[in-house]
């Protein structure tokens, strides 16, 4: 009986770290999902706020916002909003940056300046 018993120790060792295995993924996967929702809570909020400043928005859809994500921090801790930023545009934000001007050539005259010799 000494195989049989080694066999089967080793049997339950494989199924206790096969169970442990599933038990971090499962808690890998729950990290992920909470994770994407706080995004997309944060994501609601920036959509919210920038409505009620710049359109029809309400300061009660920001309200509902803020409430939902405090329910999530309460749930899940604290979110990381360092990870969730993205490169803002070096110009402020405050208007787009202007095109490039087309080369200037020194035989070319000044804009506006044309006689009928020019053509």
């Amino acid at each position: 009986m000494g195989l049989m018993d080694k066999v089967k120790h080793q049997a339950e060792q494989a199924i206790a770290k096969a169970q442990q295995g599933v038990s971090q993924g499962q808690a890998k996967i729950d990290q992920v999902q909470a994770k994407r929702q706080g995004d997309a809570l944060l994501r609601n909020l920036g959509a919210a706020y920038y409505a009620k400043e710049r359109s029809s928005g309400t300061q009660d859809a920001v309200d509902a916002v803020m409430k939902m994500l405090d329910e999530h921090v309460a749930a899940h801790g604290p979110l990381d909003a360092s990870e969730t930023t993205h490169a803002v545009p070096e110009t402020g934000g405050t208007s787009p940056p202007t095109p490039p001007s087309a080369p200037t050539t020194g035989s070319t005259p000044p804009a506006g300046n044309f006689s009928i010799e020019d053509v």
